[in-house]
């Protein structure tokens, strides 16, 4: 059993930064692919960035894709996901999963474990 908390989350205006973590606890937290996926409201989650169990692989939507970095450190048993030139459009409750084994993955039922989340909100 892997527990997630993510921090980091805040209000930051237009073209601001973010920093959001996960740290995970509980089962070996290098065996597991981790993401980032977030909601807004009204609208279902959606995948947002994802690391391979060694960090070598990473994957990105489109929308994020040159302005976020997600990035894991197995010895700290946590995940970051680092978020610049934001945009209102990225106003979102961001949550981290977890996925033993297996590649990245875009679908939400591909991973067993998730966070509570953080929200994240961008002002115009």
């Amino acid at each position: 059993q892997v527990a997630l908390v993510e921090s980091g989350g805040g209000l930051v205006q237009a073209g601001g930064s973010l920093r959001l973590v996960c740290r995970a606890s509980g089962g070996i937290f290098s065996s597991h692919t981790m993401a980032w996926f977030r909601q807004a409201p009204g609208k279902e989650r959606e995948f947002v960035a994802g690391v391979s169990w060694s960090g070598g692989g990473v994957l990105y939507e489109d929308p994020v894709k040159a302005r976020f970095t997600i990035a894991r450190d197995n010895a700290k048993n946590m995940v970051s996901l680092q978020m610049s030139s934001l945009k209102p459009a990225d106003t979102a409750l961001y949550s981290c999963a977890a996925r033993h084994g297996g590649a990245i993955s875009k679908s939400v039922s591909d991973y067993a474990y998730w966070g509570q989340g953080t929200q994240v909100t961008v002002s115009s």
